[in-house]
């Protein structure tokens, strides 16, 4: 809004997500947010089910494939050597079964990986709708205080970072207990002494596993907030890019970009460097186990110790060392990647925080319960109507007895002593009495920072007040349900908005029922009616990028015609024309009085000629009216007004 330009020392600060430097990011994972994440898991429970039943054959299989190793090489390779005419079809059978183990866990793998690859996107499009519908019932102050990047981040990174949590490190952790589990039963039962030698060596394995995992776990989450940090500050140098330009900023930018961008870059390195070397070491620790269990296996079958297994007490044969040391890959490696995955999970959890955060902000109170309804009179008598009569009224439900009164909009607005501050220890405006008949037009002027802005945002609720009242047509717009109020208030802001879509779509953003025809005299009423014929598809030109293929002052205009197609009873225009030329000006005002007639209006102008015809023209100074009049009465007085119309003192 406009407003923050005026009020810059009390107007909300722009915040961003990041911590500051230096600050501890905590590692420990919110144990609500963790009940959050899976409560979106709910609805696709029989799917999650379906993933549990393909993880177990998959791990099943890469467990039995190993234990098959020792009915392999003792039963069918090893009674082979040294035969004259071996038969090879027992072998082919053995062979062929273990080829169909590794075929049943790798269609199990696949099948489980599309299957969460569903719930994924299913989880997180449900995330994006509650974020972007609940972000739809925030107040502005949330946006002014939080910077365009930073809230897109919740759309992009964090949703990224729980996309890749639930497809893939989900049921890459499950596998791999599940897997862990099972090779520690399936090495049981071949060696007892050769699993002691893995849980010793497992200790050794875990301590620095979890040194290392906890170390990347700490920069992800760092790197989340940084990724937003720099994100707000790329949105906010793109929008302003021609001023960096005016004031040759460039150099200035790069020096801040750079520096957030090493503050990026590093935690990045920092955390991709220890997830990493986490694989090579568990890789490397692996084959050490891989020699030491050789070692000690044949060391134990050539000495002919005895071998405890769970059911049995023999000794080691050559298929059993094989096919231990088959599973000890199998046990170690899951071990690794239930630590890298882990990382991925606390960043998601960094990610999620963040997006519950966004989630949990308080919505935009509305205790209003008096509402807008089109209306037309029968017999004298107000009455709804659900056709658009051009004749407005104010629904009142008593619920006492249920009846409902209706009080026709005239356009009267009142501020009775109103004060209001952005911080409550810092008040902005100070007893402001403005009495707007319907119909008249009220003008705000002032220098930069006198509030002009603020109260048109308090007449909208964009903010409440902390003293006074303000009432529509003697009701008080607490009272008025905010969607209700803002529908009846047309207003043009200095700061264009267009949307994505063709210029007709545009013009009737207010008005969805709006004709063409209605369309085309509302341009031709704000004197736009010209340039968009002149466009390559006239009225059906696809806009894009905010309207950037048009000028300041073509934007304006179809601004201007977008509250004209609305046709709302009470105007509000904030620098309407600051951006038309001189000449075109004149066109447009004359139009901007047709769209006004018979309107309450509020002007805010900096340029005084656009405020002349004006019925009531207050002068603000410092969040006070302090002269307030028609043109000719406050010339007459030769006050501030006299002063600032003369020229003998500018507006800042």
């Amino acid at each position: 809004m406009s407003d923050l330009n005026e009020n810059k020392e009390q107007a909300p600060v722009k915040m961003s997500g990041r911590p500051p430097k230096g600050a501890r990011v905590p590692m420990k994972i919110n144990k609500n947010t963790v009940k959050r994440v899976m409560s979106y898991l709910k609805p696709f429970s029989g799917q999650l089910v379906l993933v549990v039943v393909c993880i177990l054959v998959s791990s099943g299989a890469s467990v039995a494939s190993s234990l098959f190793l020792k009915t392999l090489i003792d039963d069918y390779i090893l009674p082979l050597v040294g035969v004259d005419n071996p038969d090879y079809g027992g072998l082919l059978r053995a062979i062929l079964m273990m080829g169909l183990l590794f075929l049943a866990g790798a269609v199990a793998a696949l099948c489980y990986s599309r299957i969460m690859a569903g719930v994924s996107q299913g989880v997180l499009k449900k995330i994006r709708d509650q974020m972007f519908s609940h972000m739809q019932t925030l107040p502005i102050n949330y946006f002014d205080t939080h910077t365009h990047g930073d809230v897109m981040s919740f759309y992009t990174n964090d949703t990224d970072a729980m996309q890749q949590m639930l497809s893939q490190a989900i049921p890459q952790v499950i596998s791999s207990a599940v897997t862990i589990i099972t090779v520690f039963c399936s090495m049981l039962s071949l060696s007892v002494w050769l699993t002691l030698t893995v849980v010793v060596f497992l200790v050794f394995i875990m301590m620095i596993t979890t040194t290392v995992a906890g170390r990347a776990g700490k920069y992800f989450v760092r790197q989340q907030s940084s990724v937003a940090n720099i994100n707000g500050y790329i949105e906010e140098m793109i929008n302003g890019q021609r001023v960096v330009k005016i004031f040759c900023r460039e150099e200035k930018s790069k020096e801040a970009f750079d520096g957030k961008n090493v503050d990026l870059c590093e935690n990045m390195c920092k955390a991709n460097t220890y997830a990493n070397i986490l694989m090579p070491i568990n890789n490397a620790l692996g084959y050490l186990l891989y020699v030491i269990l050789a070692i000690i296996g044949g060391a134990l079958a050539i000495n002919e110790v005895p071998n405890v297994a769970c059911f049995a007490v023999n000794i080691l044969t050559l298929g059993s060392i094989a096919s231990f040391l088959q599973l000890s890959r199998s046990f170690v490696g899951p071990i690794g990647q239930v630590s890298q995955q882990l990382n991925a999970v606390a960043m998601a959890m960094a990610g999620a925080e963040r997006i519950f955060t966004l989630i949990d902000e308080e919505p935009e109170v509305d205790d209003g319960y008096v509402t807008l309804v089109n209306a037309k009179r029968v017999n004298g008598e107000l009455t709804e109507t659900a056709e658009r009569t051009g004749l407005w009224a104010w629904k009142h439900p008593h619920s006492a007895d249920g009846s409902v009164t209706y009080t026709e909009l005239k356009g009267n607005v009142v501020l009775d002593d109103v004060d209001f501050g952005y911080v409550p220890e810092k008040t902005v405006l100070h007893n402001i009495k403005i009495y707007a008949e319907p119909g008249q037009k009220v003008a705000f002027v002032g220098a930069t920072g006198a509030g002009k802005t603020t109260i048109t945002n308090l007449i909208n609720r964009f903010y409440d007040i902390a003293d006074g009242k303000i009432r529509y047509d003697g009701i008080n717009i607490n009272k008025i349900k905010k969607a209700d109020l803002r529908r009846s208030l047309g207003i043009v802001l200095q700061d264009v908005n267009l949307f994505t879509g063709t210029v007709m779509d545009n013009l009737r953003y207010g008005k969805p029922d709006a004709t063409d025809e209605d369309c085309i005299n509302a341009a031709k009423l704000a004197n736009a009616d010209g340039f968009i014929r002149m466009l390559p598809d006239g009225y059906n030109t696809v806009l894009t990028g905010g309207g950037s293929g048009l000028s300041q002052g073509q934007r304006q205009l179809l601004s201007i015609a977008r509250a004209a197609v609305a046709d709302p009873p009470v105007m509000i225009l904030d620098e309407a024309t600051s951006s038309i030329d001189t000449r075109t000006e004149a066109i447009v005002q004359a139009g901007m009085d047709a769209l006004m007639k018979g309107r309450t209006v509020f002007v805010i102008a900096h340029r005084l000629s656009t405020v002349k015809n004006s019925d009531v023209i207050m002068v603000l100074d410092k969040g006070r009216i302090i002269e307030r009049g028609s043109h000719d009465k406050l010339i007459a007085e030769k006050g501030q007004y006299y002063r600032l119309y003369t020229g003998a003192f500018e507006l800042e």
